[in-house]
């Protein structure tokens, strides 16, 4: 098994849409509650916004689906299957202080699906500056290092991580590849 832990720096801003169980107040209206509350769709650990793991774990298995990268001597496989099955992100991803958040108001479809009809107001975290690492366990052996390495590249540039990222048809989420730290386990 190899390890690589990936340093990056957002090059969009980040946004997250954590569904969340605050209560709704007695006669608090819609609109209320959303202002009230809006905080709580960040993952936020220890006073720091984290990444899931597994908001990683997808992109990497999006970018392998979406390069359709052969194996070479496989014929028509691709390296999907290996992403799919054999690489683990196990931790969350601190990418900056709490203080960092701001709010982004966007006017959006009310069930979360775009056309859908009615409108509303909502409100929702966003970080212009965020970096860190995120650590990769490859148990695939068919994964090589160029191989992962193209693939996250194409991640952060392609699919990224969090809300209205490009995989969704927006432009947050998309982060640059700072450097690749391997080792062997």
């Amino acid at each position: 098994m190899k390890i690589c832990t990936v340093e990056f720096e957002g090059q969009a801003p980040y946004s997250a849409s954590r569904a969340h169980c605050e209560p709704k107040l007695p006669k608090e209206t819609p609109d209320a509650y959303e202002e009230r509350t809006w905080a709580e769709k960040a993952h936020v650990i220890d006073g720091q916004v984290v990444i899931p793991p597994m908001a990683w774990k997808m992109s990497a298995d999006q970018a392998a689906k979406m390069l359709g990268r052969q194996i070479p001597g496989k014929g028509k496989s691709t390296y999907t299957k290996f992403f799919l099955s054999g690489v683990i992100v196990t931790e969350p991803v601190p990418i900056a202080p709490v203080e960092a958040i701001e709010k982004e108001r966007i006017h959006a479809n009310a069930d979360g699906v775009r056309g859908s009809g009615k409108r509303v107001w909502r409100n929702f975290p966003r970080i212009d500056v965020w970096r860190g690492a995120v650590t990769f366990h490859i148990i695939a052996d068919e994964i090589t290092e160029d191989v992962f390495e193209e693939t996250i590249r194409y991640s952060g540039l392609a699919v990224g991580v969090g809300r209205f990222r490009p995989e969704r048809g927006g432009y947050f989420g998309r982060f640059e590849v700072t450097k690749f730290n391997w080792r062997e386990l």
